[in-house]
């Protein structure tokens, strides 16, 4: 309980519990997605009502990285994970409980703010390591994020096929108040690294942004592959659910095993960001993103081509990101958490706007303009990649 951010090395016992902490608290992001068809038929909602439940959960995601994820320069992390903790507990039981859609949209939006845990552990984590051991400590914890992302979907579509789309967010309150009791318990205490006035401190966020032109170029390429990552997750239990598949939201989110691929690319990105450029590994792994969203939409009819399209989807976002984070750690070590608040915050303002544009673009223009978009925003990633390389 003594250990102090500056410390060299972190516990394996807190690293287990802050990866798995990571997987819990980021499935809430991804839970609803699977069970969005029993929830359009329980509040008989269009496609385009359907589609702003998992992009406001991503928006309440990004309010809370602009506005909550600085202060964790200011004040201790402990602290706020543990208000964190409950405002998701009260916002998931508040969606169980959600009499009509806006109570729903109110409540995701607020299970996104909670959320921001997640970002609360990974500047934390980065922080108490040293910089030769940083890219295998966030490979670790980005396993766990990995996890929470894929698993979520695979867990939700089973609770909700079985118990009711309601009893996937009685879960979610139940994991988050014990993770919540166990980070109060076993998280030292740290020493915030900045003495900033709120406002200024949202202030300082946005002139880092401003001031160092790689953090833009980082956050734009991150933006654009997470978006074609959200195009892909928020329309293919909607995708599948129909004619030639007529798979159950239980069948459906099975997909997430499939995709544990990203655990991989996570894991290995971890390991060889520091023997190979970032950039070049974030190239190649954009390159397999989009080979993989070729496969699903050449062969989008054929299961095989669904499962190794996805594989190589995941495989490829979670290197990227992992590569793209420890380039992001690097940039200036007193402003941890403003600098990663930023860059998160433009990542999924990327994946509010890829599921959004995914399902619209599915309800006018089927599968091929789902990937037709992931394809779009997959090059344009590729094209600020390439100039952050000469930023």
């Amino acid at each position: 309980m003594s250990r102090v951010e500056t410390s060299n090395h972190i516990s394996r016992f807190l690293l287990l519990l802050m990866t798995s902490a990571i997987a819990a608290t980021t499935a809430n992001l991804y839970y609803n997605q699977p069970i969005l068809p029993l929830i359009k038929e329980a509040f008989n909602l269009s496609d385009a009502q359907l589609g702003s439940i998992p992009a406001l959960t991503q928006c309440g995601y990004a309010f809370a990285l602009l506005f909550i994820s600085p202060l964790g320069d200011s004040i201790p992390r402990r602290r706020l994970i543990t208000i964190l903790s409950g405002l998701l507990v009260a916002a998931s039981l508040i969606a169980a409980l959600a009499p009509n859609l806006t109570v729903l949209l109110i409540s995701v939006f607020l299970i996104g703010v909670g959320a921001n845990i997640t970002q609360q552990l990974i500047p934390f984590a980065a922080s108490m390591v040293s910089a030769e051991n940083k890219g295998a400590t966030l490979g670790t914890l980005m396993m766990g994020l990995t996890l929470g992302i894929l698993l979520s979907r695979t867990l939700s579509g089973f609770v909700g096929e079985h118990l009711g789309w309601q009893s996937v967010f009685y879960m979610s309150a139940a994991l988050a108040l014990l993770f919540g009791a166990l980070l109060y318990v076993f998280l030292p205490l740290n020493k915030p690294s900045a003495n900033l006035r709120y406002l200024a401190l949202i202030k300082s966020s946005l002139s880092l942004f401003k001031q160092y032109k790689q953090l833009r170029m980082f956050t734009f390429s991150g933006a654009f592959w997470f978006a074609a990552f959200n195009v892909l997750w928020a329309t293919l239990a909607i995708y599948v659910s129909d004619e030639p598949f007529n798979y159950s939201a239980q069948q459906a989110g099975l997909f997430g095993v499939i995709a544990l691929a990203g655990v991989i690319g996570a894991k290995l990105a971890g390991k060889f960001v520091n023997k190979f450029d970032s950039t070049n590994v974030i190239t190649l792994s954009l390159c397999l993103i989009a080979i993989g969203f070729l496969i699903t939409g050449l062969f989008g009819s054929s299961l095989v081509a669904l499962i190794v399209g996805i594989i190589l989807i995941d495989f490829g976002v979670f290197s990227a990101q992992v590569s793209n984070q420890v380039r992001v750690f690097s940039i200036e070590l007193s402003a941890q958490s403003r600098i990663n608040g930023i860059y998160m915050l433009g990542y999924y303002l990327g994946g509010a706007i890829g599921s959004a544009a995914g399902v619209k673009a599915f309800d006018v223009y089927g599968w091929y303009g789902v990937i037709t978009i992931s394809i779009f925003f997959i090059v344009t990633s590729a094209l600020f990649n390439a100039l952050a390389k000469k930023a």
